[in-house]
């Protein structure tokens, strides 16, 4: 009866096949016609290879593919070269060629070591935007397709109902069926428009089972109107949508399979009937793997290849004894339970496939670069894209978070589970200042103590990253998690599949809680990016959990315009081309033109490459991190100085015209008295380059004089110039009075000179009763949450942490370690308007974004974009001054400070030291470089002789995807 059901099935289907493309028919006929019995039904098996097994195993291979003509290879764990050496292999040994499947639901690392990695499903089913999924699902196919794979056993479209699954959750898109069906379609979509075939599974639906196929037979006992209308409704749309494949499960279900403990993959009903005759489905049919105990453990080998292949299955998949399993089917085909036409069905099925698979075609795979091309930087830029999608906000009361006005915060961090959660910290960090604080259940009561000097408490809860790993936390995490949020306002991050909060009863006390699904460093910079505001949260939750929150429940977060971190094809520049800084300045290490660097290129928002290389000294000792600082000479002009001038100019005390004399009355009645803000700014009002101050407090031998200096601090000797070694109190006054009685130049014209930023250092201080550094912090740094910019580094920083700067034999007799290298700056203590300031690439980056953003930086207008752009104008570019107030400008003729391939809207400064910080408006580029070229002596500049830094400039711009 099921043969004349299958048959009737069958005729129209043929024909409209045949019809349909008559090269492929042909080649098809071609091929069938010249295959014995026993080679057409060994295309209907694929068979389990693995590239990390040894040779005797692939001689076992070897013989089922040139011994028993078997249709395919289903490879299971080992790696991408290796697999594809062995592709190789077996498929020249091939008379037909081979499919080549592999289970790759998160990309080919759910297999293959070496490879890319994306989300799993669960935290996809979060992510709203489906046209994302769908070129997730592209570069998937792409991947495969390079790896000579054709089939990829995904999307899992299994609606996982039941939190207990053992075998399916985070495989799974969700519970609710519109939401795996859109996720599906937009995978499915993806990866057949790169010429791989999607295979939906596992059907007719593993959602809602607590038992484990692989170890046993599954019951699931749903009626056939609920299975219809839920867990069969996305085979239905995939159908619609040009599905290719589906994998059929091994499940007992008795509404659609009245035979008691009867696996749903060699039912004649569920595949037949209900797959190919209600759901007309006419690709082709996977069984799951026939090794697995759901299915061998109700049949023999042989017996339940048989089985399956009579039920309608195509393809038999694990089978775990071929010759055994063709003898079966010989012995049916000569009984009369298998006809020719039945058989043709199938192989013909295959062979049609494997023409769309272009295999008529067939070519090895080109082993050159597999690595590479397996792992380009623009699969990285999809996951960031993933996991900024995916995280999922469930509470944010009275907006705990994004955490704004950073400088009346006091923030910690408390890390619980199992899992490392060193990287988030760090991700956190790069915002502002977090104490972590250690967490003992046994002690809870000291860390509740502690806990209370903080306005905020950020908790991770971290687990390891697999996707059957165990992510629920226990009653002595839950009980710390609670006593934790009951005192203290808290913003919570699960880094964990969603069923873990499940174990969590109360809610009430978490002022602000995030999932966000997983443990890894796009997870942990996504959380940290949410917390502080970098990005908005979208994801919506795609499961339940329990009464507390809902399918589709999730809080919608604004980003601020602060600076966060992202891939480079994310922002439109192209990875490759901007890897080749590396070598620029490795090659600048290595001719010694500076010990070591720091490298940050910002876009749109976003730190897409940030790089420490070399070391503090040549004697490398200590490696250059990202968070160690260096002395950024002149950078201080723009990063101190210049932004609280901004701020007065933005409150009417300045105007271009006002004069020096009216800002600092002791230079009335001096020739600089009438000296304009505009002409000091622009470096035009006739000054001096510099003095060497220094020289007149040394000795006929060269030392520092006595009455000027001491070696020990007191209240006549306060200001630190180096080590043991404290200036007169009074000696600034000196200072301004020899730039007071120094000679003007003869004529207006540009001259750079340090003379304006020491004044402006003093009028600020005069105009606000505040130490410049005081201001800086107040004003902007603490704010902004520059954790490492900062005057006299060594008040609030492990030497080991800051970079020196010069052995000096002519000053201090002694290396320049965590003091301000400017001889003029280190006089004024250290603090001055023109040098001093010491940072790490990040936080200048920072401060140059708020430029880039005309005044405002984490939803706070420091000034307005009128006062800005006042100050970004070249006012005398017709002289052949490029400078704008305070800022340098991009070159007017050849010689400048850039690489002449920057706008003329951009800006920036650099500094003595070696370092560099630019910011282009139209490019939205923001580029730092920092080094201490200077160590251990500040002769030849060579790194600007071979415009290192320029040429990197210029690599940022080349790699600018257009």
């Amino acid at each position: 009866m099921r043969y004349l059901l299958f048959l009737i099935f069958l005729s129209p289907v043929i024909y409209a096949q045949k019809k349909s493309n008559l090269p492929q028919e042909k080649w098809v006929d071609s091929i069938y016609n010249q295959m014995s019995f026993e080679d057409k039904v060994g295309q209907l098996f694929m068979v389990a290879a693995y590239s990390n097994k040894n040779e005797a195993h692939c001689k076992d291979v070897d013989e089922l593919v040139e011994k028993y003509n078997v249709g395919g290879l289903i490879f299971f764990q080992g790696g991408p070269v290796r697999q594809a050496q062995l592709t190789n292999r077996y498929q020249s040994k091939s008379k037909v060629p081979l499919f080549i499947g592999i289970d790759a639901e998160w990309g080919l690392s759910m297999r293959l070591d070496s490879t890319f990695r994306y989300p799993w499903n669960m935290t996809l089913g979060a992510i709203q935007d489906f046209k994302l999924i769908e070129k997730l699902g592209m570069q998937m196919g792409e991947q495969s397709k390079r790896m000579g794979i054709h089939f990829n056993f995904a999307p899992v479209v299994d609606i996982n109902t039941n939190p207990n699954n053992p075998i399916i959750g985070n495989r799974s898109f969700g519970e609710d069926k519109i939401n795996v069906t859109n996720a599906a379609v937009a995978l499915m979509t993806g990866l057949q428009s790169e010429g791989v075939f999607a295979t939906a599974k596992h059907f007719p639906g593993h959602g809602d089972t607590e038992t484990d196929s692989h170890h046993t037979l599954p019951v699931v006992k749903f009626s056939k109107e609920r299975l219809d209308a839920v867990e069969i409704y996305p085979y239905r749309e995939l159908i619609k949508n040009g599905l290719a494949s589906v994998m059929v499960a091994h499940l007992d279900v008795p509404s659609i399979e009245p035979r008691k403990g009867y696996p749903t993959s060699i039912s004649f009903n569920v595949v037949t009937n209900i797959l190919k005759n209600e759901l007309k489905f006419d690709g082709l049919i996977f069984t799951d793997a026939l090794n697995m105990k759901g299915a061998s453990n109700f049949k023999k080998p042989g017996d339940i290849d048989l089985e399956a292949f009579l039920a309608g299955n195509d393809v038999l998949l694990f089978a775990e004894n071929v010759p055994i399993a063709i003898e079966k089917f010989k012995e049916a085909f000569q009984e009369g339970k298998i006809s020719e036409i039945r058989l043709a069905y199938s192989v013909k099925k295959i062979l049609r496939y494997k023409y769309k698979a272009q295999l008529h075609n067939y070519k090895p795979i080109d082993l050159n670069h597999l690595y590479e091309d397996l792992n380009q930087s623009k699969y990285e830029a999809m996951n960031y894209a993933l996991y900024e999608n995916a995280v999922t906000t469930l509470r944010n009361k009275d907006a705990v978070f994004p955490i704004q006005n950073l400088d009346k915060e006091k923030i910690a961090y408390v890390k619980l589970g199992d899992a490392n959660s060193d990287f988030f910290l760090e991700e956190l960090r790069k915002y502002t200042i977090v104490d972590q604080i250690e967490v003992n259940a046994k002690k809870i009561e000291e860390t509740l103590e502690e806990l209370k000097k903080y306005t905020k408490v950020i908790i991770g809860f971290h687990k390891e990253d697999g996707a059957w790993k165990n992510h629920n936390p226990d009653k002595d995490e839950i009980a710390i998690l609670e006593k934790i949020a009951k005192e203290n306002k808290v913003v919570v991050t699960f880094f964990t599949k969603p069923y873990a909060l499940l174990k969590l009863d109360r809610f009430s006390d978490f002022e602000g809680f995030i999932l966000a699904y997983q443990n890894n460093n796009f997870s942990s910079t996504v959380a940290a990016e949410a917390i502080f505001g970098a990005i908005g949260t979208k994801g919506k939750l795609p499961v339940s959990i329990n009464k507390n929150f809902y399918i589709n429940d999730g809080i919608a977060t604004k980003a601020l315009n602060i600076l966060g971190y992202g891939a480079p094809e994310n922002v439109g520049l192209d990875s490759t081309i901007l890897s080749k800084i590396d070598s620029i300045a490795n090659y600048a290490i290595a001719k010694k033109m500076t010990p070591g660097a720091q490298i940050i290129v910002a876009r749109k928002g976003k730190v897409v490459y940030e790089k420490s290389f070399g070391y503090h000294t040549y004697d490398k000792d200590l490696e250059v991190k990202n968070t160690d600082l260096y002395d950024v000479a002149s950078l201080t002009k723009i990063l101190a100085t210049l932004p609280n001038i901004m701020i007065q100019y933005n409150k009417g005390n300045l105007t271009l015209k006002t004069k020096l004399k009216e800002m600092l009355p002791v230079f009335k009645g001096s020739n600089k008295e009438n000296a304009t803000f505009l002409d000091m700014l622009t470096h035009q009002a006739r000054f001096q380059a510099w003095i060497p101050f220094y020289k007149e407090t040394l000795d006929s031998l060269g030392k520092p004089k006595k009455e000027i200096y001491r070696k020990k601090y007191s209240e006549e000797f306060p200001y630190q110039v180096a080590e043991h070694l404290f200036i007169r109190k009074d000696y600034n006054d000196t200072i301004i009075k020899r730039i007071a009685d120094s000679e003007l130049l003869k004529k207006a014209k540009y001259k750079y000179s340090d003379f304006s930023f020491i004044l402006m250092k003093e009028f600020l201080e005069r105009k606000t009763g505040k130490k410049l550094d005081s201001l800086v912090v107040e004003n902007y740094f603490a704010k902004m949450g520059l954790t490492t910019m900062t005057y006299n580094p060594l008040h609030k920083f492990d030497v080991d942490q800051i970079v020196p700067t010069e052995v000096d034999n002519y000053f201090r007799y002694q290396t320049i370690h965590g003091y301000v290298h400017d001889m003029g700056a280190a006089m004024q203590g250290g603090v001055a308007g023109h040098a001093g300031l010491f940072s790490n690439a990040l936080d200048v980056a920072k401060m140059m974004q708020m430029y880039l953003q005309r005044g405002k930086y984490d939803n706070q207008e420091f000034f307005s974009e009128k006062t800005f752009n006042a100050f970004n104008t070249c006012y005398y570019c017709k002289d052949k001054n490029r400078r704008g107030l305070g800022f340098d400008k991009p070159q007017l003729g050849e010689a400048g400070p850039t690489c002449g391939c920057v706008s003329m809207t951009s800006f920036g400064h650099t500094g003595f030291t070696g370092t560099m910080a630019w910011a282009d408006p139209d490019s939205e580029i923001v580029y730092v470089f920092l080094s201490n070229r200077t160590y251990p002596e500040a002769t030849t500049n060579y790194l600007s002789k071979e415009n290192i830094r320029e040429n990197i400039q210029k690599v940022i711009y080349e790699s600018i995807i257009h």
